[in-house]
């Protein structure tokens, strides 16, 4: 898009004290005359740039003249102004520094970009929350996300089904997943070497910042860990193993119909088509009700085999529908 061509050239007229007219347009990819259109474009965005005529002569800014978009590129421009304030900012407290960054380059940005990134900002939004979901009381998150930041021991109260507990914990990161807080954090050291929880930030009745730095564990990656930790508690609430028969067609759908690590695990374990097409594949479920159900919407390109407790399941709910459409 040519906003961010004429920030590509601006960042080059700064690298270079000096370029002709056909050095810039090899570089950007452009031909000699859209080159002239884009220089009159940032003459007219208040940019200061001299030409110089004759052999050695081109184009350069005046002397002394720099953006202060350093180090940004144009998408990362237009994506910073076009940002609003996200919700998850203003809890952490982030709020004002994102509307100051947005003064900021808002100063410096090309009126064309500047056009760009409104436009962006128009037309789409982030809501992260699910629908129908009351939001997480979140009066303790931002004495936590200071202890996050200042590296610094955690003393906090967490609402459990049993009731209150009390931890000290060495808080390492926030994760804001579907619109709820939760903290990553390691039980301090000396109770409880090397235990790493998740705690839901809307569940801690009290937190306090104590004065008490601690060590982050070498190498820690909270995006890593958090994949991780998530792959592994999806695959708890997957207790059953079920094996069926599937069709061609029901074994290409089946990434259409289950969640995407139980694809992959059932496709990669998949036996060979038999002489119809059919395959046997076992397929990690939650429970036999929602088992049942899941596998429904193949109709009768699918067979349960295994365990009886899931085929009896689909049989009684496929007897049902039969029953209704008599």
């Amino acid at each position: 898009m040519r906003a961010e061509r004429l920030v590509a050239l601006l960042f080059v007229l700064q690298r270079r004290s000096s370029a002709t007219i056909p050095e810039l347009a090899f570089e950007l990819g452009v031909s000699e005359r859209t080159l002239h259109r884009d220089l009159a474009a940032l003459r007219e965005a208040g940019v200061p740039l001299w030409t110089e005529t004759g052999r050695h002569g081109g184009v350069r800014l005046v002397e002394g003249w720099r953006s202060q978009l350093d180090g940004l590129t144009s998408r990362e421009a237009v994506a910073l102004f076009a940002m609003g304030v996200p919700r998850a900012l203003a809890q952490l407290g982030l709020g004002t520094a994102v509307s100051a960054a947005h003064a900021k380059v808002a100063a410096t940005l090309p009126a064309e970009l500047r056009n760009q990134a409104q436009l962006v900002a128009h037309r789409f939004h982030l809501d992260a929350p699910d629908w129908f979901r009351t939001a997480d009381d979140t009066d303790h998150l931002a004495t936590v996300a200071r202890a996050v930041w200042n590296q610094r021991r955690l003393r906090l109260k967490y609402q459990r089904s049993e009731g209150t507990v009390e931890r000290t914990v060495d808080p390492l990161g926030l994760v804001l997943k579907a619109g709820v807080w939760y903290l990553v954090a390691d039980i301090e050291a000396s109770k409880q070497p090397g235990a790493r929880r998740t705690y839901r930030v809307g569940r801690i009745t009290a937190a306090e910042e104590l004065d008490e730095p601690f060590d982050r564990p070498p190498g820690f990656d909270l995006a890593a860990w958090w994949q991780a930790s998530s792959a592994r508690f999806e695959r708890s609430l997957r207790r059953v193993d079920v094996r069926v028969r599937l069709s061609p067609r029901a074994f290409r759908a089946v990434p259409k119909m289950l969640e995407l690590d139980v694809t992959h695990e059932a496709l990669d374990t998949a036996a060979p088509p038999d002489a119809d097409g059919w395959r046997e594949v076992t397929l990690a479920l939650e429970s036999t009700d929602i088992a049942a159900g899941q596998l429904l919407g193949f109709g009768a390109e699918v067979e349960v085999l295994s365990p009886p407790a899931v085929r009896n399941a689909f049989a009684e709910a496929a007897r049902q529908m039969l029953d209704r459409h008599r």
